[in-house]
């Protein structure tokens, strides 16, 4: 995601209670199951008898079907091209999942998310009307590889290409410092917008708020700022146990 796509999230009605998703792969059941969790009404759709059994004894959506999307008449039967928002999670078969969105376009759904996995596929995809495409292989592909290179980095979210709001380790140089003390901005360009004590984030800390050996710390940046800090490519507490992933925790 970047700012290219914030547009697309400003048309989106703040009421809208009802999604529909076509393909309930790994993803397709993992969005299902997010948004059944945040309360939204979910009409979940495959063409393979198998996966449609699985999301329903899941209990992963509220409504669960068995079409072949490619069809016009079998989508409009369904009921899937009177909502508002409707995400085709179909990634592995190219043809299947284009006719699908330009099915769903151009019987008038206003907002159609994508699944693509390449970008020959995300271009097409948007040729036939698709108003988000979503990449989630690489975008994990890239995380996975941040991960490895940058050890004290827990999580990244990418503004646009050049900045990022990423959860670092504290380095053994700022342990037991103050932010004031370390003069992040001045030193590194970069701005600490939260602290994590335990189980919890301080946003906005005072100026005057130490940092913990085996906490951590969210930074706001350019990446090539934030490459600059020393951050710890260990991945453990003070106590010797894992450290969490503090904004995966949180969100």
């Amino acid at each position: 995601m970047d700012i290219s796509s914030l547009s697309f999230f400003r048309s989106l009605r703040p009421d809208n209670k009802q999604f529909a998703v076509i393909g309930l792969g790994r993803f397709g059941r993992a969005v299902c199951a997010t948004l059944d969790l945040l309360g939204h009404e979910v009409l979940a759709a495959d063409n393979n008898e198998d996966r449609v059994s699985q999301v329903r004894a899941e209990n992963l959506a509220a409504h669960c079907i068995q079409l072949d999307s490619t069809n016009p008449l079998a989508l409009k039967e369904s009921g899937i091209l009177e909502i508002d928002t409707v995400i085709v999670a179909i990634g592995n078969f190219l043809e299947e999942s284009i006719v699908t969105t330009l099915n769903v376009k151009e019987a008038g759904v206003k907002h159609v998310v994508a699944k693509a996995s390449s970008e020959i596929h995300g271009t097409l995809l948007k040729k036939v009307g698709a108003d988000l495409v979503v990449f989630p292989e690489a975008e994990t592909g890239r995380a996975l590889a941040r991960s490895l290179t940058q050890g004290g980095i827990l999580e990244r979210f990418e503004l646009d290409p050049d900045n990022s709001i990423v959860e670092v380790m504290v380095p053994e140089e700022f342990a037991g410092k103050t932010i004031l003390e370390l003069k992040l901005r001045a030193h590194y360009g970069v701005n600490v917008i939260a602290v994590s004590y335990g189980d919890k984030f301080e946003v906005n800390p005072e100026p005057h708020q130490r940092l913990v050996k085996g906490s951590a710390f969210v930074v706001i940046g350019s990446n090539k700022n934030i490459s600059r800090l020393p951050i710890s490519c260990e991945l453990f507490n003070a106590d010797g146990t894992a450290a969490t992933n503090s904004l995966q925790r949180h969100l």
